[in-house]
């Protein structure tokens, strides 16, 4: 069995401590797509200083705080994804320009109308960029370390910023994950 098996829509992809990279260093990132050619997803804790209402306008007032613009990864930065969190009782068969990704979890067609769509969500969040794995680069990734798999919570993509949602996940998941939680930024300050 592959060790990306555990891994679908609605799964988060935690950095492992060791995973320097600059682009995914103590990441959490949200999965909206896993197939046999690849994987996509977008980082959930990286606001940028860019507001949403600077690029989108219509969308602008409507994204969950701190209504800034997240980067998303290092693919296509120019490229805008959307996801909301609809309310409890929504049914997405009823909603336009949503596409279900994992429960309440959705991916919004920033090309729609947001005054249709906003009543139904609690929250909205844009994204520059995603996250993305070509056909078997993410298993290789995993199986070297570099991500840890773990469930993702619908309230996960609208994480308030000043949250350590990095640190908040891996103490969720309950020993021994849990400590590595507790590991420093740079660990050569250890």
């Amino acid at each position: 069995m592959p060790h990306d098996a555990e891994v679908e829509p609605g799964t988060l992809l935690v950095a492992a401590p060791g995973l320097i990279d600059s682009n995914f260093r103590r990441t959490v990132v949200y999965v909206i797509d896993h197939r046999g050619e690849g994987t996509l997803g977008v980082v959930l804790n990286r606001p940028s200083e860019v507001a949403v209402h600077d690029v989108l306008p219509g969308w602008g007032p409507h994204v969950t705080r701190p209504q800034a613009i997240y980067i998303g990864g290092p693919v296509e930065q120019k490229t805008a994804l959307c996801l909301a969190a609809l309310r409890a009782g929504e049914d997405l068969r009823e909603l336009e320009g949503v596409v279900g990704v994992h429960g309440p979890v959705a991916l919004v067609d920033l090309d729609g109308d947001p005054d249709h769509l906003v009543p139904r969500v609690r929250g909205l969040r844009v994204f520059a960029g995603y996250a993305g794995w070509g056909h078997g680069q993410l298993a290789r990734e995993v199986d070297r370390g570099d991500w840890i798999v773990v469930p993702g919570l619908p309230d996960d993509v609208l994480t308030a910023p000043g949250v350590d949602l990095w640190g908040a996940v891996l103490r969720r998941q309950g020993m021994p994950l849990a400590l590595l939680a507790t590991q420093p930024e740079d660990v050569r300050t250890n």
